[in-house]
């Protein structure tokens, strides 16, 4: 049963911490933040707003656009890594936010790889009848999970929501042709958050460490990303029967200017038809790529029709991709 994307939306918190403002309060420039990641600013949350807030926010949006009432959704899926508490799952506040009390509602956890994840289960879900709908979100309020005395990663991050919509796919619909993801757990050491699980939960003790923030080997993660992003999105377009040059637009994770122009020469794609706006929001994990899918959409860099390919990769170490036809 083929299934598409009926509506996206997207949520970006109203605080704006520029290059220049983290000059103030750790040894870094602009210079060196914008060569090395093509960052410029990212989006910070208020006080009192969590991850759940900008999920829901996101949500509602995605289905505004989609035309589906909240009392009408069957499912929920939200990725993220900072939920707003261990239990239970931000899913659940989501659902109580926007009044969705028919839905089931479940959290995943696969870092910036969650959003596609999301997608391939509630895919699945949808095809083989269990659900007619779906709202997936991967929302972050990486702020809260940040050493900001560490400029190797504080530079990098931002919080943000994106949001979809899938459903059945009617006649005249797009649809999801091809998923894929994949996890090497053998990389767990190289991007993580150490602290604040049953292996090492935070005491008195250990306050002091930062333990609960990430932690990240920054050049390891770079080669296995271009690898992996590179075989997962070769996989979706020939499952998809697509060439390269069929592809209207590569929406990648939105991590490190450096990868996403590696990804975009490996996949034969020109950078003009790479979607790219972490300039503006850093890595909003997995909320990134679901960001960038809704800004592209409206904008207009999306049309009725097109190919579509997004790709992602995260912690774990997680990747994923899926081609679209719109």
């Amino acid at each position: 049963m083929p299934v598409c994307i009926a509506g996206t939306g997207s949520y970006l918190p109203e605080k704006i911490l520029t290059n220049a403002d983290l000059e103030k309060i750790v040894d870094t420039d602009d210079e060196w933040i914008v060569t090395r990641t093509g960052i410029r600013e990212r989006r910070i949350a208020a006080d009192g707003e969590f991850t759940s807030h900008m999920a829901a926010k996101a949500g509602e949006k995605a289905l505004e656009q989609a035309g589906i009432d909240a009392a009408d959704v069957e499912l929920i899926i939200v990725a993220t890594i900072t939920p707003d508490t261990l239990t239970p799952a931000t899913a659940c506040y989501v659902q109580q936010h926007i009044g969705a009390q028919g839905a089931v509602a479940f959290d995943i956890s696969a870092a910036c790889s969650g959003f596609l994840y999301s997608m391939k289960i509630a895919k699945r879900l949808i095809s083989d009848g269990a659900f007619s709908n779906a709202l997936i979100i991967g929302a972050e309020k990486l702020s809260s999970f940040i050493n900001w005395e560490d400029r190797t990663t504080c530079v990098l991050f931002g919080d943000g929501a994106g949001a979809a919509v899938l459903r059945k796919a009617g006649p005249d619909d797009g649809e999801i042709l091809a998923t894929e993801m994949g996890t090497d757990g053998r990389q767990t050491h190289l991007l993580n958050i150490p602290g604040g699980g049953s292996a090492c939960p935070i005491t008195i003790e250990n306050a002091d460490k930062r333990l609960a923030t990430l932690a990240m080997l920054g050049k390891e993660v770079f080669k296995h990303a271009v690898t992996r992003m590179r075989q997962s999105a070769e996989k979706v377009i020939e499952r998809s029967g697509l060439k390269p040059e069929d592809i209207a637009l590569v929406v990648p994770h939105q991590a490190n200017l450096r990868i996403i122009d590696a990804i975009a020469d490996r996949l034969s794609v020109p950078k003009e038809r790479v979607f790219t706006n972490l300039q503006h929001y850093g890595n909003t994990s997995a909320a990134a790529v679901a960001i960038a899918l809704d800004e592209a959409n409206r904008t207009g860099a999306i049309k009725k029709g097109d190919h579509v390919v997004l790709v992602v990769f995260g912690a774990g170490l997680t990747w994923a991709a899926a081609a679209v036809r719109w």
